[in-house]
């Protein structure tokens, strides 16, 4: 057994992925769908003047406006058929997962496995549906009302105008959710956070550029960015830290005799991450907060002192947004981890199958120890997300650096990077064991 695990770790390198076909098909399909995003954020709204769009997000690149249009990939300041991205499916699916835990119905179907699987997916594209002609809708009637010293955004409004914008809106969302579906299915790594993390990656040259030529004319020292660059990647390898840093619980399992064997007495571990939600928490948080906030200030002007009064108390960078994005970040972390771990679940599974923890009794005692330890964990967890993502935001508010450069875009870009690695080695071992069993066999016939 030893020898054949030495020989698995020397074949792990490029030549055995040269020969996983089935992985170079999935990595070439995952490429070719990205690409195909990236060439959508290009495609424009009819009635658009891209000019008086430029101008406007030239003055508002420092806002709300400008978060919104890093994780659409440009696609809101080019105001394309993407220009929502994939955000109203999310949204849709924090109110299922939300509901889930509310309604016993969606309870039910969500312990069915499979079947309630699927059916809750088709509930979640009703939804995204649903958010989407709202979202789209908004988006319509905001761009309406932006001028610029170029003129109007829309040449010729009106209800034809907000009609086609909200079918091409609704029509670029629902095919994002389909491809990012297809990219889980038949590529590598989590669709809908390959999606994001391409638009983030896509911006990072050009927001490069753009603080080299801060410094350049001076609004930036150079000691300035000298410091960002190193605090960033000081930031990525913190991040990179934090996601692989796990809590080892040890678990025992009795010994067993069989006839004149003894089998079983070995000791394993349940490991718990300190940060077991990952970049979800972010996500939502910022699903939830871009969207309506971006519609308020869309369509601030148009709605008098008080929609202007809301949009600027919740503006990027101000006490009020950085306290209600830290609190929701908190919540989903808390609310996520309850999601994808169960301790009265995780307690009943090692009690079944004989493991127990050292000095803990199995059931319910052990349930509570494994609540007790997941819930220190996930305090630490939402305190690095919350840090992650509210210090680098004022520093943005402060200085004007590029989004690009914040925690909130590294995190997602790194968390999707690493999770996105370990499947292509998932699916390398996987390659390597097929192999390892098809020379057993050959060895066996001989």
């Amino acid at each position: 057994m030893a020898s054949a695990a030495e020989q698995l770790a020397a074949n792990l390198n490029f030549g055995a992925f040269s020969k996983a076909t089935e992985l170079k098909k999935r990595l070439w399909f995952t490429l070719g769908a990205l690409i195909v995003y990236r060439l959508g954020t290009y495609i424009p709204l009819p009635g658009i003047d891209a000019a008086v769009l430029q101008d406007i997000f030239k003055q508002q690149q420092g806002g709300i406006l400008g978060m919104f249009n890093m994780f659409a990939g440009g696609a809101l300041e080019r105001m394309t058929i993407f220009a929502l991205n994939i955000m109203p499916y999310i949204s849709a699916s924090i109110i299922l997962q939300l509901m889930t835990s509310i309604s016993e119905t969606l309870g039910q179907l969500k312990k069915e496995g499979e079947s309630g699987r699927k059916k809750i997916n088709q509930y979640t594209r009703y939804l995204t549906v649903l958010i989407a002609i709202l979202q789209a809708y908004g988006v319509a009637v905001g761009i309406e009302g932006m001028t610029s010293s170029q003129g109007a955004a829309v040449s010729d409004p009106g209800m034809f105008f907000r009609f086609t914008a909200v079918v091409s809106l609704v029509g670029g969302t629902v095919f994002l959710m389909w491809l990012g579906e297809q990219i889980t299915a038949r590529g590598v790594g989590n669709g809908i956070s390959l999606i994001i993390f391409a638009g983030i990656v896509a911006g990072l040259p050009q927001a490069l550029v753009g603080t080299l030529e801060l410094g350049r004319t001076g609004a930036l020292s150079s000691a300035f960015i000298a410091l960002l660059l190193f605090g960033s990647v000081a930031v990525v390898y913190g991040i990179v830290f934090v996601e692989r840093a796990q809590r080892r619980i040890i678990v025992q399992y009795p010994k067993r005799q069989v006839g004149n064997k003894m089998f079983g007495g070995e000791s394993s571990h349940l490991p718990l991450k300190v940060n077991t939600s990952g970049v979800i928490p972010l996500i939502f948080a910022s699903s939830i907060l871009l969207m309506p906030i971006t519609l308020l200030s869309l369509t601030a002007t148009q709605g008098g002192g008080f929609l202007s009064e809301l949009a600027v108390w919740l503006g990027r960078g101000s006490p009020s947004y950085l306290a209600l994005y830290g609190a929701l970040i908190a919540f989903f972390a808390f609310f996520y981890t309850a999601v994808v771990f169960n301790p009265v679940e995780t307690a009943d599974n090692l009690k079944k199958y004989g493991g127990f923890v050292p000095g803990i009794r199995p059931g319910k005692n052990t349930a509570d120890y494994l609540d007790y330890v997941l819930t220190r964990l996930t305090v630490v967890g939402a305190i690095y997300l919350v840090a992650i993502a509210i210090l680098p935001e004022i520093l943005i508010a402060q200085y004007a650096v590029p989004f690009f450069f914040g925690g909130t875009s590294l995190l997602i870009a790194v968390s999707v990077t690493l999770d996105t690695v370990a499947q292509i080695q998932s699916h390398l071992l996987a390659h390597q064991y097929e192999g390892l069993i098809k020379k057993s066999r050959l060895k066996a016939r001989r």
